[in-house]
């Protein structure tokens, strides 16, 4: 395993010291399991720490099971509770959360274990699983990472612990998303100035032991101790998929679009139930990832510009899909018109040297070397930075792709999204701040929450 810049431990060493002040520091623990090599090599890592200490405690396992999903995952998920049922508080969960897809233009979700559709379910639900009648805090319109969070909550309660940690196993190499996630320029909300912590709650926190882990270290872990993993990366693998798209997620996600295919391939049977399961699956396996879903390059109609397309484009969905969409458009616009997005010194000459209109202002809030940028959208651009400047063509190709979310153009929500999830934050933001004022009256404390 690599060696961490001029450090001379290698990651496994950093991580069983990390491991030791989370488990001397924490009196409940639990890990959030998904069946995938990330959060698998971040449970075994766990189990074999208690088992060569001998610690006298057990830790939970959360897994939320969204019920279309390979065998071979739910093989492995039940085989590694089966194993060490000794050490494990299970909470395998199967609630009908919302859950974002990306396979249908006129379904932004679905629900797995909705007992409407329980006739065309894709598999049995587990025994001795969790429900939404065991979750007091559950309602129909809580979505599966609302679910996560309110998860912690109520499993810290329900423990009447001091201090709990939910072990995440995230890595920055994985995404930006993930390594925003961690290196998060916020440190009131971390626990001791830990990086790879998050205060999510009153004395409640996601810790990301592995955030600094290698695609290679985590198969280095597996061979060297030997630990059970996901056969489905055996037939990624044999299947020609490259390390970044081999994932273990909702199948109808926009990152799983192009690997969608590979369920009529690797696991016939479950690929037969989820065609009669989500609208447009079987559509998406056949073209995920290529032009027809909006994937590489598109092409123009003759007599189009990009905004007159878009606009045909959105007239051809449900008017509460297109609604959608238009009020993601709009923030954006605002945003670039008003506040402006921050671009590079680079692209910002490239946009001068092409004659855009813009305005660049010369200093930002944000923690960046880059500078704000006032324009207004572009009908399209020809430099590489295309990902990065507001254009029609960009959100035509949301529309194609189904991306009701518009992450491909890094949308802000809408304002229901924001009231929703401003609604939960004030609501424990409240908790914490009175929680932490009272706690920085305590000596012992002052050096934690310094003034």
């Amino acid at each position: 395993m690599k060696k961490k810049g001029n450090n001379t431990e290698n990651v496994y060493e950093l991580i069983q010291k990390r491991l030791k002040f989370i488990f001397d520091e924490f009196d409940n623990i639990y890990v959030s399991f998904s069946g995938g090599k990330d959060s698998g090599v971040l449970l075994n890592l766990c189990i074999d720490y208690i088992r060569k200490h001998n610690l006298n405690r057990k830790i939970g396992v959360f897994h939320m099971d969204y019920e279309a999903q390979y065998k071979m995952t739910t093989d492995y998920v039940e085989e590694t509770f089966r194993q060490n049922l000794d050490i494990l508080e299970i909470y395998h969960v199967c609630v009908p959360f919302k859950v974002v897809t990306c396979a249908s233009m006129y379904q932004q979700f679905w629900r797995p274990w909705d007992e409407e559709m329980h006739a065309n379910w894709v598999r049995p639900m587990p025994k001795n699983c969790y429900k939404k009648e065991d979750f007091p805090f559950y309602n129909d319109e809580m979505w599966d990472y609302n679910f996560q969070v309110e998860f912690g909550r109520w499993y810290h309660k329900k423990k009447d612990a001091v201090r709990t940690a939910c072990l995440v196993g995230i890595r920055t190499q994985e995404s930006l998303d993930r390594w925003r996630t961690i290196y998060s320029n916020n440190r009131l909300f971390t626990y001791h100035n830990l990086k790879w912590s998050r205060r999510i709650g009153y004395d409640l926190f996601n810790l990301y032991p592995i955030y600094d882990w290698r695609t290679e270290d985590i198969w280095v872990a597996y061979a060297r101790f030997k630990w059970p993993f996901n056969q489905l990366y055996e037939l990624y693998y044999k299947a020609g998929v490259p390390l970044d798209k081999q994932r273990v997620a909702s199948p109808f996600l926009s990152t799983a679009q192009e690997t969608l295919k590979l369920y009529k391939a690797i696991d016939p049977n479950t690929w037969g139930r989820m065609l009669g399961r989500v609208n447009g699956v079987n559509f998406t396996g056949i073209y995920g990832g290529t032009r027809a879903m909006g994937w590489q390059s598109i092409k123009l109609p003759k007599g189009y510009t990009w905004r007159e397309y878009m606009y045909f484009l959105l007239e051809t969905l449900p008017e509460d899909m297109k609604n959608a969409y238009l009020e993601k458009l709009r923030v954006s616009r605002e945003f670039w018109k008003y506040r402006g997005g921050c671009l590079s010194l680079e692209t910002i000459r490239k946009l001068n040297e092409l004659g855009i209109n813009m305005h660049v202002q010369k200093t930002t809030n944000y923690k960046t070397d880059k500078l704000p940028v006032q324009m207004d959208y572009l009908d399209d651009i020809d430099i590489p930075e295309f990902k990065e400047i507001p254009t029609y063509k960009r959100m035509c190709i949301c529309i194609l792709k189904n991306d009701h979310v518009c992450k491909y153009m890094g949308f802000a929500l809408t304002k229901k999204e924001k009231q929703r999830r401003d609604k939960v934050m004030q609501k424990y933001k409240n908790i914490m701040m009175t929680a932490l004022k009272n706690m920085k009256n305590f000596p012992i404390m002052k050096s934690i929450f310094p003034r």
